[in-house]
């Protein structure tokens, strides 16, 4: 009989277009994060990271969530939920105030904090993140501690997520229809940044690839800070619909042949590996499979990574990451198991380019040990984090602005992304 859940317990939700996964962890004694149990649903009702059909998505969380309450033993109350579609924006902005020269002293930090959470204006989207990332004094940037260093002016860049109402609202109704409380909804760039890139990489400078089902976010990250995002509403499932409409197969029989046979990169042996393709009247019993080579299911592959690429050099572009071939770009996410398709992107982008997995965590099943569930472990370190919000400063937690403009008192910069 599962018991109730203790304290500092962490429940992660990622709820995406192809699985729902859930996961349950403990921080340890040394502060590590030990993984307790994890669960994995089919998601029926989620289309390009919208939520199409809440019946659906509520049954795929609660059934995800009582399979790692299972394994782990325990009945959880509340969750930290990802939210993945478009619409996400982000920006980075700076205030500042004249102090005089004297000590840093918290009433300072308090006021300035107080006045960052006041500038905040996300023309009428819903604010995910608010957070004060690094303080400057007098010009000097990345100061992450200024309590009790004296200063003639002490500034902020806060960090700020928004995204459109109603997608948040509809994600965090199959949630709470599913039993659960909200802790927080999470943007997946945020989330997934935690498990795959070091601190060095978030400070030089990193482009992460998320290659989602349905989906695909580009978030830039510099300054120890994310500092932009886009999103390209085509993803791994894409491949797949693909080779089903190419090969006249269900889109089952066409995720394996992907999974088992594809890859982003041909070679000459390809021409002669046959693979057996069985029809959509297969299930019902009628119906010849067809043969054709690893050539023919790569092309069909290649051609849609080309497109998906190249919307993803565009982006890159659009976020100002160009510069020297040696800044690193990251991909995650399930369409990164792809085989190949490291090398590949790294090949068409003319960058380093490599596999981010979730690291860090204890007693993570190997099954959720790939990149698909980055963001899953993500989450768990952010929540484990306790991150400052300037949302919680105010009673208007996540609510929605309807002013014009990402106005803040001191005009949006550009600091991060400068140095591209």
């Amino acid at each position: 009989m599962a018991k109730v859940a203790p304290e500092g317990l962490i429940t992660a939700l990622d709820i995406g277009s192809s699985k729902v996964s859930a996961m349950i962890a403990q921080k340890g004694d040394g502060g590590e994060l030990i993984v307790l149990g994890t669960g994995q649903r089919e998601s029926r009702g989620v289309k390009r990271g919208y939520i199409a059909d809440a019946d659906a998505t509520e049954a795929a969380v609660r059934e995800a969530v009582e399979q790692a309450e299972r394994i782990a033993g325990v009945n959880i109350q509340n969750v930290w939920v990802s939210f993945s579609a478009g619409g996400l924006v982000s920006d980075v902005a700076s205030i500042e105030f004249e102090l005089g020269g004297h000590r840093v002293e918290q009433s300072d930090i308090d006021a300035l904090l107080h006045a960052g959470r006041e500038s905040i204006d996300p023309a009428g989207r819903m604010v995910l993140h608010a957070q004060p990332a690094l303080y400057t004094l007098d010009g000097l940037t990345g100061v992450k501690k200024p309590l009790g260093l004296h200063a003639d002016r002490l500034g902020v860049h806060i960090h700020v997520v928004a995204a459109d109402g109603s997608p948040v609202r509809n994600l965090g109704l199959c949630v709470a229809n599913a039993h659960l409380e909200v802790k927080s909804i999470i943007a997946a760039p945020v989330a997934t940044g935690m498990a795959c890139l070091s601190d060095e990489e978030r400070e030089l400078g990193v482009a992460l690839v998320e290659l989602g089902a349905g989906i695909t976010n580009v978030s830039l990250f510099a300054g120890g800070m994310l500092v932009g995002l886009t999103s390209i509403p085509f993803g791994a499932q894409d491949i797949t619909d693909d080779i089903a409409s190419a090969f006249g197969t269900s889109r089952a029989q066409a995720e394996r042949m992907k999974c088992f046979y594809g890859s982003a990169n041909a070679s000459p042996r390809d021409n002669h590996d046959m693979i057996d393709v069985a029809p959509i009247s297969a299930e019902d019993g009628q119906g010849d499979g067809t043969r054709i080579t690893r050539a023919q299911l790569i092309a069909v592959i290649r051609q849609r990574l080309d497109h998906l690429i190249g919307e993803v050099q565009k982006a890159l572009t659009e976020l100002k990451f160009s510069g020297p071939v040696g800044r690193q770009v990251v991909l995650t996410g399930g369409g990164a198991e792809l085989k190949g398709v490291a090398d590949y992107a790294q090949q068409a982008l003319g960058r380093s380019v490599r596999v981010g997995r979730p690291r860090g965590l204890t007693a993570l099943p190997e099954a959720h040990s790939g990149p698909a569930f980055t963001t899953l472990a993500g989450l768990a370190f952010y929540a484990a984090s306790d991150p400052v919000d300037l949302r919680s400063l105010s009673s208007k937690h996540q609510t929605v602005h309807r002013q014009k403009g990402f106005s803040v008192i001191r005009r949006l910069i550009a600091m991060a992304r400068a140095n591209y």
